[in-house]
């Protein structure tokens, strides 16, 4: 009798709570969870290969605008012949010459930006190459001239001789912001036309990786976009196909793709471009300091007011800053009204005036705002300002080497020490003439790089250079 009252009870609740199912979907508007999916997958697919809509969330306008217009770039460098070692030399003779080495082959990608030919790369996919060979996506294939370089931002520009070409226009990378979608066009592993999508995943990224420039414009994007060896020089295009970028670099242990890519912003390349066209090289404006973060540490040490702006870490003497006023320990906080919260802004934003331009500078010092108008200097003013320049250390005076001794000795920069009097450098038995090529393993250019980095310093010391007539030496102190 009690298992048939438990059954009926049980039969009479799962009526009532069918019913219950049935009476709510009548009667309830929403959209089930099906209808929601369904509702998003047709939003993905509604614009059209032929028209761009904004706000749509569709890559395929972007793929079939720019494909054609990222080409394959190939470098041909000959290599002079080496010596061979022979096991058996000891009892046949000396080494035997290498007869026609195999030259070194080098690829990456380019962005045709005219329909007349000229293509932007990276500096270094095409830096000593001895012929440069580009193939378009329809393989067609032409030798490339070299119309300009830029070290400073590591853009070239290159130049083939065809007409009607596909090409991709430039985007607005400063309208770029945190999470818009790029896709990544180019070749990596030598895989033609391949296309990756990600977000921006930061802006105005300094890494400190273009060490061979003398004067180094770091204000990359970064994304998340895969990005691979090949793809360097290729293009970093919105949903609209515009060029807002062009990959340069990855930061991977394993030189793959780990979601870590940083491209030079169209804002930077495109006035390389313009430059180059119309000058035949790159002319900026150069405001003359070495500049650092604002970070919560810098504030604590230099007691800055609040993280903002970018620290004048060292101001160069007779430089278009120290003529306007501006001096070491300000803290620059815009530029034209534009505010500059890291080094690469501030960068970016100087990089955009030629030489002789007046530029508005807001800084504060000592927690005072303060404006002042720096006349731009070209390259040329600046590197007379450098080798003029002299600092005074621990006894040493440091001045830049002498251009022809520089080249001899095949340096990459170094300063000498001109002078010695009695203190810590002398004390090591290092002796005037004496060139300081790294400290603590730090790439020393300028004088200004000794004072920075030992004038505040505690610790053990390692200064390497060499001398004039070619001798190495390590000098070792504590201070």
């Amino acid at each position: 009798m009690k298992v048939k009252n438990i059954l009926a009870g049980f039969l009479i609740a799962l009526v009532a709570s069918l019913l219950t199912i049935v009476v709510y979907n009548v009667f309830d508007d929403s959209p089930t969870f099906n209808t929601q999916n369904q509702s998003i997958n047709s939003a993905l697919t509604r614009v059209s290969s032929g028209d761009f809509e904004p706000g749509s969330l569709n890559f395929t306008f972007a793929a079939e605008r720019t494909v054609h217009g990222v080409v394959h770039v190939k470098t041909i460098r000959e290599r002079e012949a080496r010596e061979i070692r022979n096991p058996l030399e000891f009892f046949f003779g000396p080494r035997e010459r290498e007869e026609d080495p195999a030259p070194d082959i080098g690829f990456g990608s380019g962005v045709i930006v005219s329909e007349n030919g000229y293509i932007v790369t990276n500096y270094h996919v095409i830096s000593g190459a001895d012929e440069i060979e580009v193939t378009l996506n329809d393989q067609r294939n032409y030798v490339a001239q070299v119309e300009g370089i830029d070290p400073d931002t590591d853009i070239a520009l290159l130049k083939i001789d065809e007409t009607n070409l596909p090409h991709i226009l430039f985007g607005d990378s400063d309208a770029l912001k945190l999470g818009d979608w790029v896709l990544a066009v180019g070749n990596p592993f030598g895989l033609t036309s391949s296309v990756t999508a990600g977000i921006i995943s930061a802006k105005e990224r300094t890494l400190g990786v273009l060490r061979g420039s003398e004067m180094p414009i770091e204000s990359f994007l970064q994304t998340d976009a895969a990005v691979n060896v090949g793809n360097s020089g290729g293009a970093l295009v919105n949903l609209k196909g515009e060029l807002v970028g062009v990959p340069t670099l990855i930061l991977s242990p394993t030189r793959t793709n780990i979601g870590n890519a940083f491209a030079v912003p169209s804002s930077i390349v495109e006035r390389v471009v313009e430059n180059i066209i119309e000058y035949g090289e790159v002319r900026r404006g150069i405001l003359g300091v070495s500049i650092r973060e604002v970070t919560a540490q810098l504030v604590s040490e230099k007691g800055i007011e609040k993280i903002e702006g970018v620290y004048v870490e060292e101001v160069i003497n007779g430089s278009a800053a120290d003529q306007a006023g501006i001096r070491r320990g300000d803290v620059i906080v815009e530029v034209e009204g534009n505010e500059t919260d890291s080094p690469g802004e501030l960068q970016r934003y100087i990089s955009r005036h030629q030489p002789g331009d007046r530029v508005a500078i807001q800084i504060k010092r000592n927690g005072v705002a303060m404006e002042f108008t720096a006349q731009l200097l070209d390259r040329e003013e600046q590197h007379k300002l450098i080798r003029q320049q002299t600092e005074t250390l621990m006894g040493g005076t440091f001045k830049m080497v002498p251009q022809e001794l520089q080249e001899s000795l095949g340096l990459p920069g170094g300063v000498q020490v001109t002078e010695l009097e009695s203190g810590p450098l002398k004390a090591t038995g290092m002796q005037e003439g004496f060139i300081i090529v790294a400290i603590n393993k730090r790439i020393i250019t300028e004088p200004m790089h000794v004072v920075r980095l030992l004038e505040d310093y505690s610790g053990n010391v390692y200064i390497e250079g060499v001398y004039p007539d070619g001798r190495r030496s390590v000098y070792a102190f504590s201070i």
